[in-house]
């Protein structure tokens, strides 16, 4: 019996990048490769068919997933579960995942699911560990509250229970930070390739971003 038919899940586990990293018990659930950031030509064929989705990977690579996820319109059928792959997962801590990849698959195959809030950008990507961004000169707002205007060293921007985070860091020496929560957080800023998203650096130049919490909700198994 598999791990999908005693949980009364149909579930998959898409392994992204190398095979390398695939839990020693995974045994033989079904399993589909992809390769890093999984695009709609792999992942789109897996939806539908599956009420579990289990991704092995990087940040980067679960947010890939759940891109398409957000783009069918398919959040609140699926539940997804998570085993990193990459030391220091913004994902993995926020989810409190085992730190050991077995303990951490048997809970993604097999651990209960909970809806938390999906945050999004104005660009159709997801934020799912943290966005940073470095020596930004421009304005932004959370929600009503002006987080800053004029230079900041530093911007991190991370999902929150109720949407967004925003921590920003003045000062090139002696630094100082303030931390803002609401439902969306909009920047605007003289150009910069700085941003970094679930540890992908951006290859565009960005005047503009909007994050902000989508209307569905992720189902994510987590501890």
């Amino acid at each position: 019996m598999t791990l999908t038919e005693d949980a009364g899940v149909r579930g998959i586990v898409v392994a992204c990048g190398t095979a390398a990293d695939l839990p020693a018990r995974l045994g033989d659930v079904p399993l589909v490769h992809a390769g890093p950031r999984p695009g709609k030509a792999e992942i789109d064929p897996l939806l539908g068919e599956h009420d579990r989705l289990v991704v092995l990977g990087s940040d980067a690579d679960l947010a890939a997933v759940v891109v398409r996820l957000m783009r069918r319109e398919l959040l609140p059928g699926v539940s997804v579960g998570f085993v990193a792959t990459e030391a220091g997962s913004r994902v993995a801590a926020r989810w409190r995942l085992p730190s050991d990849p077995d303990e951490a698959f048997a809970l993604a195959w097999k651990g209960e699911d909970a809806e938390i809030s999906l945050v999004r950008d104005d660009t159709g990507g997801v934020l799912l560990g943290h966005a940073t961004l470095r020596d930004v000169k421009g304005q932004a707002y959370c929600d009503e509250q002006v987080a800053f205007d004029g230079f900041v060293s530093g911007i991190e921007v991370a999902p929150d229970d109720s949407g967004v985070t925003a921590r920003i860091t003045r000062g090139k020496l002696l630094k100082r930070s303030s931390t803002y929560r609401g439902r969306a957080f909009q920047l605007g800023c003289v150009p910069t390739f700085s941003l970094v998203i679930d540890g992908v650096p951006q290859e565009r130049e960005i005047t503009r971003r909007t994050w902000y919490r989508h209307t569905a909700d992720l189902r994510a198994v987590r501890g």
